[in-house]
């Protein structure tokens, strides 16, 4: 997929970007909720271009987006406690974000539960496919599961990281830095 440009600048709907100990975040908003987040990345330019690759924002060429640092209220007062809070997750503070709504279109029935069922995974702890193909009503298609966890457009919020292979081990991570990343919040949240 060829990446469009990102510019820096206020655009209606502005991708939100900001620095944590666990790289630059990236955060597209869908009316009111969080639609996709990236994180990980070395400059908020990176993580507004890696974000492209996850939404889809029609026909527009350029998409503008926000540094948070430089300008703390330009995208909205719930992006801006999203990021202090994504912040506070990064240096190893407690939050399970199952407060935030999720912007949830475009997902299939059967992804949607999978979602639901992951984002109930509790702080520091862990849940096989199997188990989380079971908890969502599908106990026999942990492979599916696997590509739902994927496709996962809000990494953190719906704790993908958290998902793990039947004996234990990390298996992928579609997000910046893939397996050593999901290692690194799993023990940030003390898994290991």
């Amino acid at each position: 997929m060829a990446r469009r440009a990102a510019v820096a600048q206020a655009a209606p709907n502005p991708i939100l970007v900001f620095p944590s100990s666990l790289g630059w975040f990236a955060v597209a908003w869908h009316v009111d909720e969080p639609y996709a987040l990236v994180f990980g990345y070395g400059s908020g330019a990176e993580a507004a271009g890696a974000l492209l690759d996850v939404c889809s924002f029609g026909r527009e060429a350029e998409v503008g987006w926000v540094d948070a640092e430089r300008d703390p209220n330009a995208a909205g007062r719930e992006a801006g406690r999203l990021a202090q809070r994504l912040r506070a997750y990064a240096d190893g503070g407690r939050d399970d974000f199952l407060d935030i709504p999720v912007a949830l279109n475009e997902v299939t029935a059967f992804q949607r539960k999978v979602l639901q069922q992951c984002r109930r995974i509790p702080y520091g702890q862990t849940r096989t496919y199997g188990q989380l193909a079971a908890k969502a009503g599908y106990p026999r298609a942990a492979r599916a599961v696997g590509s739902v966890m994927a496709r996962n457009r809000v990494p953190l919020i719906v704790p993908c990281h958290r998902v793990i292979g039947s004996v234990g081990a990390l298996r992928g991570y579609s997000g910046c830095g893939g397996t050593a990343m999901k290692r690194r919040l799993l023990e940030l949240e003390g898994v290991f």
